[in-house]
């Protein structure tokens, strides 16, 4: 008997993408967000889910997605990650898919190479591709590069407490 990945689909822009069902917490449609100052571009901001803030990433400005236009079909896939909530705003989310493991292929090394490398493979199915994203390697670019904007910051003022000789 074969293996099954069970992947949730959902749409940014032209292209279909899935990540593992395990990781998603639930689908939501797109309430008010509270904007947050000095986030990355791509982070939308926070948003109040039954008392838990969630922080929100535009999953089509992360993926360097050039148009970006709300709708009434945009929803919010809310994951889990290292124990957070994150939601991802996607142009729609569409089904659950049924992968055979031999139906994916790991992910080109060309992809690899880039920046992001969140891409852990592509799926066949029904004659088109889905591309896979690794949540973690998606999430973790995000808060590695506050993490590392706030050391240049911090390294900064101390760069410059040394040259003033304090």
């Amino acid at each position: 008997m074969s293996r099954e990945l069970h992947i949730v689909g959902f749409q940014v822009g032209r292209e279909t993408y899935g990540v593992p069902i395990t990781s998603l917490h639930e689908i939501v449609r797109v309430p008010e967000i509270t904007a947050v100052p000095d986030a990355p571009e791509y982070m939308e901001g926070v948003i109040n889910l039954r008392g838990k803030i969630v922080s929100v990433i535009d999953l089509r400005k992360r993926l360097g997605e050039k148009k970006v236009t709300f709708g009434r079909r945009n929803r919010i896939l809310v994951v889990e990650h290292n124990g957070r909530l994150a939601g991802l705003i996607v142009d729609s989310a569409s089904e659950v898919l049924k992968i055979p493991a031999n139906d994916v292929e790991a992910s080109p090394t060309t992809l690899q190479e880039g920046r992001a490398n969140c891409v852990t493979g592509l799926g066949k199915y029904k004659g088109r591709l889905i591309v896979l994203l690794d949540m973690t390697r998606l999430l973790d670019l995000g808060m590695a590069q506050r993490a590392s904007s706030e050391g240049r910051t911090a390294g900064n003022a101390e760069t410059r407490r040394a040259a003033a000789g304090k």
